[in-house]
């Protein structure tokens, strides 16, 4: 009998993913995705080790992931766009919270005619092992730290940190800290969206689970983006352009899968382009 029933749960898990699949391809046609999508898988056909925690296989998964990563590199390319003169020819990308290498694959491929010198920044030995062995310079830190660092000049033209911030033990620190103590023209911050925020914390939650966890596989603070507009602005930060990417479609009756991606998954995730003001966080007197 347990066999019976344990078929059939994979057997609806296997039709889930299908509708999920369904609903990543929608939502990348409405909101003008496909086209990246296509380029990216050209230029790094391989996702299995994106991650250290999990290995990304199947096609749902890898849909998943690849719709992101076009979500991200459009943002990404877009904070590019808004430069000028030199620095548009030779930008300096750090990547914060860097689990591979791939962004800055993608970002090098799609440059034509543009120069653009990378570092990435991890805490896990294992991802720094990953982005060095791909031939990008690269810092082992926290990332709250990562202005102590003695490898670490603070310049950067452009900061990225993709489903980083929700990791940290201290986000506003981190980007006060690299506000004030950095130099950039923008940064692309990228994070989980959700209607409503909540504290993570899912291996806490469950208290069944046993298992050790460390800062890649835990979310810590699950803000909506109104939240998150807050903490960027009392931060030292003016948001330059937001936009949220849904992984169902909007303008369409599957719109209502969005109750299954929030049970599953999340809504989708929200980006941001930030550009340095102070205007609100030096009014607080206790930095």
């Amino acid at each position: 009998m347990k066999g019976y029933v344990r078929k059939g749960y994979l057997g609806l898990k296997k039709i889930a993913f299908k509708i999920l699949q369904y609903s990543l391809n929608s939502a990348c046609k409405e909101q003008g995705l496909l086209e990246m999508r296509s380029k990216l898988a050209q230029i790094v056909p391989d996702l299995t080790d994106q991650y250290t925690s999990v290995k990304v296989g199947g096609d749902y998964q890898i849909s998943k992931v690849r719709s992101l990563h076009s979500f991200q590199i459009s943002l990404a390319r877009e904070a590019l766009s808004l430069l000028d003169g030199e620095k548009r020819q030779n930008p300096t990308i750090v990547d914060i919270g860097d689990s591979s290498g791939t962004h800055l694959q993608y970002l090098q491929s799609l440059a034509e005619g543009v120069n653009i010198r990378t570092l990435s920044v991890n805490i896990d030995p294992v991802a720094v092992k990953k982005v060095r062995g791909k031939g990008f310079e690269v810092i082992e830190s926290r990332a709250e730290l990562l202005h102590e660092h003695p490898d670490f000049n603070g310049n950067a033209t452009i900061f990225l940190s993709f489903e980083t911030i929700e990791h940290l033990l201290d986000p506003v620190s981190f980007l006060h800290a690299m506000s004030t103590k950095s130099v950039c023209d923008y940064f692309v911050v990228t994070v989980p969206y959700l209607y409503r925020s909540r504290v993570g914390l899912n291996h806490v939650r469950n208290q069944n689970d046993k298992r050790p966890f460390n800062a890649e596989t835990t979310h810590i603070f699950e803000l909506s983006p109104d939240d998150w507009d807050l903490l960027f602005r009392f931060s030292g930060w003016r948001i330059v352009k937001s936009i949220r990417y849904t992984q169902y479609p909007k303008k369409n009756p599957i719109t209502l899968l969005r109750y299954l991606w929030r049970w599953f998954d999340f809504d989708g995730f929200y980006g941001v382009i930030l550009q340095k003001d102070d205007s609100i966080s030096k009014q607080y007197q206790d930095w």
